[in-house]
């Protein structure tokens, strides 16, 4: 594909990215592809095959982009619990940024899906489960470097961290002070933190 048609359908996800993401599947019509991609019916249809085709490029690029993020924070630090810390910290200025939406695309995505759209369901669920096992893994980490009590379960506490982030960005979509979501996101890291083996010898 030569570079410049490659570069156009980047932009052309990435603004349909913005568009499912703020309006949500069902809620964005041909009509707002069309002025949001500046494409006709037949381009759009050529180029992605589909609106459900696009929807599963746009939650496949949300998630490549925010795992990417992760990951930056994640190796920022030699420590894994202090990583994903700071993780926290950085999703507790959610309401200082200019964002299509607050809540995670996938996670709004799953719940507003239904039968008839099975294949963007499992591809968000998917991403999610990726995203999970990421946590996971740092989990795992911690452990192999001697900073979490190895009778702890990686798994759960992966979970738990997801179900945490998700509960923050839904939280993030009230109307509140960007500080009260701030001071949860930091509530959040300083619980995560103090899992660490030497945090709870020194607190003894």
């Amino acid at each position: 594909m030569p570079r410049a048609t490659l570069h156009q359908r980047h932009d052309s996800l990435e603004r349909a990215l913005q568009l499912f993401w703020r309006k949500g599947f069902h809620a964005t019509s041909l009509k707002d592809l069309e002025r949001a991609l500046d494409m006709r019916p037949g381009s759009i249809y050529a180029t992605f095959g589909s609106k459900d085709r696009l929807f599963q490029e746009a939650l496949e690029r949300y998630a490549r982009l925010a795992l990417a993020e992760l990951e930056r924070t994640l190796n920022a630090h030699d420590s894994p619990l202090t990583g994903l810390a700071a993780y926290l910290r950085r999703l507790g200025g959610l309401c200082d940024q200019e964002l299509p939406n607050r809540a995670c695309m996938l996670v709004k995505s799953l719940l507003e899906l239904g039968e008839r759209e099975q294949a963007a369901w499992r591809k968000a669920e998917e991403l999610l489960a990726g995203m999970e096992k990421r946590f996971i893994d740092r989990f795992s980490a911690a452990q192999q470097v001697g900073e979490l009590d190895s009778r702890l379960d990686p798994s759960r506490l992966g979970r738990r961290l997801q179900a945490e982030v998700i509960g923050l960005r839904a939280f993030a979509q009230r109307d509140v002070d960007s500080a009260v979501v701030h001071d949860l996101a930091e509530d959040m890291a300083l619980s995560l933190e103090a899992l660490r083996i030497d945090a709870v010898s020194f607190s003894q």
